[in-house]
């Protein structure tokens, strides 16, 4: 008894201290001070949540207010935004309802709470993805205010940085959804300092091994790291301080994910990455001084004392990225030959590049306060007026503009409605001119069909070229920074499928997708009222069991398949389905349609003795699962090809077939951001039995017998079969793949680490 209370006494303690240092933190930001309703949605929320606890074992209220603690601090939010925090899991959680929220705190904070509650009913039909229809939701409200998407980054982070007391798949889940959806939408909001620790924690969680790698890695080379920086830095601070100029010098590491994503992308290793360390000087204009000027004033300073490389300034100063980001990138050459990029910003451009949005409104609020006074934050960006102020705030409502545009004409499937919205978050941009000189923001790699789109849908739609530069270029030809480009049309164009493949932003993608739904419901009404003449013709009812059978006869999944084919005239039918359908007796046809099902179901039930008992081994596959399912067979994905010792999850489809995926594989993403509840964490049995084909990148310097020594290594040393070699040179300089056998992730590195000690060998990776 006394323990128990005991443990009450400290988790109160806990759970006031945690509260008070909410308070703290509000008091020190130049928000107006509304303690009392913070105070009073604290404690409605942990009257709302007594009792209930987290998966850690602490009361349920730590989180609340954790999420609140970010949003005051780490995201610059003022008090409706905090007491939204507070409140964000009363309603999907207790008995309390919209209505009560707004009853007791307003209209405005119970719409922030709606918004932030999950969504309940389906969007996408009977196999919806719940991930997809809460996004769908949280996107919806955020054009009404986008301080619930804020505040929902911020939930994110908590439930991140505290993953480690979830089971292993819904760490996957979770972690998946995260690096898929919301690291990018926080790039897309400024909020850098958080897009980069959700991309880490997910990282930490998929691949514990290879985090814990690279941190001991950059732990190891941090003093080394530490002198480069003092010796490069010294001049420059010594120049500052001439110019009379108040300033900080930091440096920034590269952060172990995007390490990874490096090594992954270029095949190299951690000691190959020579871009780990950059430099950011933080300043605060001279009175009188104009930021922009000054930033220039910097780097004219900087470049005097280190040689820059001329095709690596990055003006984000005069022409701001479309999520508020501002600052003068540039490359100097340190006295050692190495190249360090050196970003200059003053000290509002680097408020806001970590805290986004929410620091831009600050500022712009601080400007138009004409008695001196400091207003809290307008995160509501509808305002006309407020469009006029900050080019920033224009991007931002052209970006939520396209985002409705999709949300009006979204995908039926769950995971295109994902892809279309993530084509949106784009991190890289490119600006290019309108033939009158206006401006445009597009992604990097956007073509020309992608701006014809931005301009106008019927300009896409009847896109047949453009003029870039003043010279003819194809709908496909992929634009560059300050392009001037000028669309060509015609009437009689029409959409076309392949142009999917030619566009990059959701806008295009989206507008392409309805034109081509638009017609193929045309064509299937055309394909359902030729199914019904044919029926007519050879006196037979049309039922359902008659367009089943046709479904098969043709190799269409189901009847609007059937109908698209015979409207597009790609199925035209005649004396050979009339001959089909008339035949009494089908079933040595399906038979032999189904014998390989058939065969399949039989040699599953003679591993499993009782149907009701769940799989957890399978003789083809080397692969323990860690969680009941009810898998019947279990599938390596082809588009990864995972082998013993990858990190793997597994999928299960509407058939109970299990499919293993690596984790990092981009559909494996896919499917942790959308089928959540379907993802199982897999673990291999390692049994030497099986054999797995891997295919590796190797390439160097041409010279007699150097592919003896590389099928020596590979088919001698490790008694590995080799099935495909493919080798081509060019000018001295050999490239080539290998394909061959191996027992697991073991036998692959060691023959990339034997292949990497031949002389003339430069890389080697697997594909």
């Amino acid at each position: 008894m006394e323990e128990e209370l005991s443990k009450d006494i400290m988790e109160n303690k806990m759970v006031e201290d945690a509260f008070n240092h909410l308070i703290e933190s509000y008091l020190s930001t130049k928000h107006r001070k509304k303690v009392e309703i913070i105070t009073k949605a604290f404690n409605f929320a942990k009257h709302a949540h007594k009792g209930a606890r987290r998966l850690s074992g602490e009361p349920y209220i730590m989180h609340p207010i954790a999420v609140a603690q970010i949003v005051c601090s780490e995201i610059g939010l003022g008090s409706t935004s905090i007491c939204s925090a507070l409140l964000h899991d009363v309603v999907e959680d207790t008995d309390y309802t919209t209505e009560d929220i707004e009853n007791m705190f307003g209209p405005k904070i119970a719409q922030i709470v709606d918004g932030l509650t999950k969504i309940s009913g389906g969007i996408f039909g009977e196999r919806a993805s719940a991930q997809a229809e809460n996004f769908k939701k949280l996107l919806l409200t955020m054009n009404d205010d986008i301080r619930v998407v804020l505040i929902k980054m911020a939930d994110r982070l908590h439930n991140m940085r505290t993953l480690g007391s979830q089971p292993e798949n819904k760490r996957y889940k979770i972690s998946g959804e995260t690096l898929y959806i919301y690291a990018p939408l926080a790039n897309r909001l400024g909020l850098n300092a958080i897009k980069s620790e959700l991309e880490n924690l997910a990282f930490k969680y998929e691949h514990p091994k290879e985090y814990a790698n690279i941190i001991n890695k950059l732990e190891a080379t941090e003093s080394e790291r530490s002198n480069v920086f003092d010796e490069f830095t010294a001049p420059i601070r010594k120049q500052l301080d001439q110019m009379g100029i108040k300033y900080e010098i930091k440096a920034r590491v590269k952060t172990p994910y995007s390490i990874w994503n490096k090594m992954q992308n270029k095949h190299i290793p951690f000691e190959e990455i020579y871009d780990i360390l950059a430099v950011r000087i933080i300043f605060e204009p001279r009175e009188g001084w104009n930021e922009k000027n000054e930033c220039f004033n910097v780097y004219v300073a900087i470049t005097q004392l280190y040689p820059s490389h001329p095709e690596r300034l990055r003006d984000w100063v005069n022409h701001p990225k479309a999520n508020g980001y501002q600052a003068l990138h540039i490359t100097l050459m340190s006295n050692k030959g190495e190249w360090i990029e050196v970003q200059i910003r003053s000290n509002r451009m680097d408020e806001i590049a970590e805290k986004g949005f929410a620091a831009h409104w600050k500022y712009k609020d601080e400007q138009r306060s004409s008695d001196g006074s400091t207003q809290p934050p307008v995160v509501n960006i509808q305002s006309e007026e407020e469009d006029k102020e900050s080019d920033a705030a224009k991007e931002l409502d052209k970006w939520l503009v396209t985002i409705k545009e999709i949300l009006d004409d979204p995908q039926p499937d769950a995971m295109d409605f994902l892809d279309t919205i993530k084509l949106n978050l784009y991190a890289s941009e490119i600006l290019v001119f309108t033939p009158k000189g206006e401006l445009r923001t597009l992604p990097a790699g956007a073509t020309a069909l992608d701006f014809a789109y931005t301009i106008h849908t019927v300009v896409g739609d009847h896109c047949i070229g453009a003029k870039v530069n003043h010279k003819l270029v194809p709908m496909s030809y992929v634009l560059q920074s300050g392009d001037q480009v000028e669309i060509l049309t015609q009437k009689s164009q029409k959409v076309q499928k392949e142009w999917l493949d030619m566009v990059s932003t959701a806008k295009a993608k989206t507008k392409i997708l309805s034109a081509i739904h638009k017609e193929e419901r045309e064509q299937r009404i055309i394909g359902d009222n030729m199914l019904n003449d044919f029926f007519k013709r050879i006196e037979l009812q049309r039922d359902t069991a008659s367009i089943d059978k046709l479904c098969k006869h043709h190799g269409c999944r189901k009847p609007d398949d059937l109908y698209l084919a015979i409207g597009q005239e790609q199925i035209v039918l005649g004396d050979e389905d009339e001959a089909f359908l008339k035949h009494k007796n089908n079933a040595g046809w399906r038979r032999i349609l189904s014998f390989g099902r058939t065969k399949k179901s039989e040699e599953v039930k003679t591993n499993n003795t009782d149907e009701q008992t769940p799989h957890k081994y399978d003789k083809k596959v080397p692969l323990l699962l860690t969680e009941d399912s009810l898998a019947h067979e279990f599938h390596l994905a082809d588009c990864c090809q995972p082998i013993p010792g990858d990190s793997v999850m597994g999928y299960l489809d509407d058939d109970n077939v299990m499919h293993i995926h690596k984790l990092q594989c981009p559909l494996a993403l896919r499917l942790k951001a959308n089928y959540g509840n379907r993802i199982y964490s897999a673990k291999w049995q390692m049994n030497h039995l099986q054999h797995f084909l891997v295919t590796i990148r190797i390439s160097g310097l041409d010279q007699l017998g150097l592919l003896s020594r590389i099928t020596q290594v590979i088919s001698h040393l490790f008694n590995t079969n080799i099935r495909k070699l493919e080798i081509e040179t060019i000018d001295g300089i050999f490239e080539g793949k290998v394909t061959f056998y191996v027992h697991d992730l073991d036998e692959v590195n060691n023959i990339i680490s034997n292949l990497k000690k031949i002389p003339d060998v430069k890389e080697v990776a697997r594909m």
